[in-house]
């Protein structure tokens, strides 16, 4: 006996049929597309125009009274020379160190956190380090330089002066950025710890493994994916920071984002705005080269821990 099929009430078409099952699958894809159609159009205008706007100015010259305007690479070539050059290597070099620290002390902050059996305290920790981690700006400057600065609280109870600190230079600024990256760390490296089974910690213990051992060969190779990616993570947010380094520093410490505001402002020199562009292009190739590193990652560390 066979089971009625299912006809389409318009054409007739039974949704068995492949005819049927092809307007049906085009129906889904059809409404799915529709749905996703606003934020499509959001992106493009909020994150395409930006990017098409940068990358012709990056390439262009504007005209002006002696000369006229047009397609060059002269923009590109600039960043790749000083103060352009040093200012691009001044925020990698801030980043990776900022990250690597953050890394290394985020890291077994997350752990207690993970392993406390007190569940309020878990959780207002977890709740302070989402604040700090979105913490930042004038108002984290204003608090650095009242704590840490030349006159700070601190800096005159510890007579730091005299050992040599300063706020405003590149030790000081890694600093400032530990301030909410060690938390955003802690966040990025909670969900992963808590995907370490308990199992494969009484495996390595009736093998007679140590707490070392256990991390070295079990824990620390699960979590490298999480803790790379953790890593890029931090280096792309601090590499994309500009107000807390402004407020303090200015122009003292050489950081592309400084150097794209002055020359966008003409605080240094005037008609430097396609430059200014150019540099923001080499930051947004840094990015895609942080994303296309954390991507895959992060891929790997769910099939991990799923």
């Amino acid at each position: 006996m066979t089971a009625p099929r299912a006809l389409s009430t318009r054409s007739g078409t039974a949704v068995g049929t492949p005819a049927g099952r092809r307007r049906s699958g085009f129906r889904v894809t059809a409404g799915g597309w529709l749905g996703v159609l606003p934020l499509l159009l959001f992106a493009a205008v909020a994150l395409g125009l930006p990017v098409a706007t940068m990358v012709v100015g990056a390439f262009t010259t504007p005209s002006t009274g002696s000369t006229e305007g047009g397609l060059t690479t002269a923009n590109m070539t600039a960043t790749l020379q000083d103060p352009y050059l040093s200012s691009l290597l001044g925020s990698i070099k801030l980043s990776a160190a900022a990250a690597a620290i953050g890394a290394v002390v985020g890291l077994p902050i997350a752990h207690a956190i993970v392993t406390s059996r007190f569940r309020a305290l878990r959780e207002a920790v977890l709740a302070a380090a989402g604040v700090l981690a979105n913490f930042g700006g004038v108002p984290l400057a204003f608090a650095f330089v009242a704590t840490l600065g030349n006159a700070g609280v601190l800096t005159n109870a510890l007579h730091l002066d005299e050992l040599g600190w300063s706020l405003y230079d590149m030790r000081g600024l890694t600093v400032v950025y530990l301030y909410f990256l060690i938390p955003l760390m802690v966040l990025t490296l909670t969900p992963a710890l808590e995907g370490l089974r308990g199992q494969w910690r009484e495996a390595a213990a009736n093998n007679r493994a140590s707490v070392v051992q256990y991390w070295r060969h079990v824990a620390l190779p699960i979590l490298r994916p999480s803790l790379l990616g953790g890593f890029v993570l931090l280096f792309g947010t601090a590499f994309s920071a500009y107000s807390t380094a402004a407020a303090i520093a200015g122009s003292t410490v050489q950081l592309v984002t400084v150097q794209i505001a002055a020359g966008l402002s003409g605080d240094v020199l005037v008609g430097q705005g396609n430059i200014a562009l150019a540099l923001g292009l080499d930051m947004v190739l840094v990015a895609a080269i942080v994303m296309a590193v954390y991507l895959p990652l992060q891929r790997r560390s769910a099939r991990w821990l799923a």
